[in-house]
């Protein structure tokens, strides 16, 4: 069976997702070419022998719309003969791309692949009820849904999080992000994202962001607790991994600097949404054979600080691994890109780190989760 080797990483910085942002002037096909350039670049890669690009992205309306990644492989330069598919499995759209594109690999359909995301929420910020759309149907009469900021909130209302706890974390975020150096996998600038003067006694000023009269009703267990600060940022961004086969690149002459361990995709409740990360990471460790403790590095997606905090309580695992060159809370969610800008950011801290498997769990709209394990290939 063949193995799925990533060769290259490489992302945007992340903008904030708002105009006037770093990246707002940008279009979603540009700022989607210019990461899918640069990787073809960087390996001297003949973009030709590229068998599929497999993108995410949340939002795929206005200038998102209309399959963004195949318009960003032909804004690329590539051959019109290099096809481009856009799936959406929600903040974990990109993450799941890759696994599409490992799991091509590994059945030996593909030689080669780009898994890749792009996600401008400064043109396309994802609030249903403000555009007076109805994304449920049918689905409204099983479940009575709730955005995932109140989701967010019962996480941190059910494992007894605290707010000073939340905000510990955010501060710790915006730190680790501040000091790291992300050279390798960024394509050009920095991300604007990260506020390395971010305290517990600043985020302590911000008020609650997803508390209504009506909700506190529904939710009296509900501290209200969550806030702008230790959530993610509105982001704008755009990142891509080269995936192939370890045959492929020992013919292209091509040194791989991870593999693909292992896979899983969950779906778990669509109100208490942002748990399938805990079901998730049981599944992928009992396929993997591999304990917790025998993982160098988690990148749990900080979607808000509850989420990973749970995670830890959950599994008792070792903080000074948890994201340890910050989090989304700092270095923002661009909602499809992320997938693979988590990955991007796990492949190069195992390498710094000299740490040989990394764990990757998205949390994901309406109750799902991707869970990834790879293996370092740095010598």
């Amino acid at each position: 069976m063949p193995e799925a080797v990533i060769v290259d990483v490489i992302r945007t910085p992340s903008g904030r997702g708002k105009h006037g942002g770093a990246l707002s002037a940008e279009h979603p096909v540009d700022l989607l070419a210019s990461v899918l350039r640069a990787l073809v670049d960087r390996s001297g890669l003949d973009p030709a022998l590229v068998d599929d690009v497999i993108g995410g992205c949340v939002s795929q309306a206005g200038t998102q719309a209309v399959n963004v990644t195949r318009n960003a492989v032909l804004a690329a330069g590539f051959p019109v003969s290099v096809p481009g598919v856009t799936i959406d499995r929600q903040c974990g759209s990109s993450q799941q791309a890759a696994h599409f594109a490992a799991q091509g690999v590994i059945a030996g359909q593909y030689d080669i692949v780009i898994a890749c995301g792009v996600e401008m929420m400064s043109r396309n910020p994802i609030n249903y009820a403000t555009n007076g759309l109805d994304p449920w149907g049918s689905a409204a009469d099983r479940f009575d849904f709730v955005g995932q900021g109140v989701s967010a909130e019962l996480i941190a209302a059910r494992w007894g999080i605290s707010r000073d706890q939340l905000d510990a974390f955010a501060e710790r975020s915006h730190q680790l992000a501040a000091s790291a150096d992300f050279s390798s996998e960024i394509l050009h600038g920095v991300d604007e994202t990260i506020r390395p003067s971010t305290t517990v006694e600043s985020l302590a000023a911000l008020t609650p962001a997803f508390h209504t009269p009506e909700l506190e009703a529904r939710f009296p267990e509900i501290a209200w607790n969550i806030t702008a600060g230790n959530s993610s940022p509105l982001t704008d961004g755009a990142s891509a991994v080269l995936i192939m086969s370890a045959e492929k690149a020992a013919q292209l002459g091509l040194t791989p600097r991870a593999r693909f361990h292992s896979f899983a995709v969950v779906g778990s409740d669509p109100i208490e949404m942002l748990t399938g990360i805990l079901p998730a990471t049981r599944r992928i460790l009992e396929r993997s054979g591999l304990a917790l403790d025998e993982i160098d590095a988690y990148e749990i997606n900080e979607a808000f600080a509850s989420v990973p905090l749970a995670w830890l309580r959950e599994f008792d695992a070792d903080p000074a691994r948890l994201n340890p060159r910050g989090g989304a809370i700092a270095l923002g969610h661009a909602l499809g890109s992320s997938g693979t800008r988590l990955l991007s950011t796990l492949v190069t801290d195992l390498e710094q780190g000299g740490g040989r498997y990394g764990l990757q769990v998205m949390c994901e709209g309406a109750g799902m989760a991707n869970a990834t394990i790879i293996k370092s290939l740095a010598a």
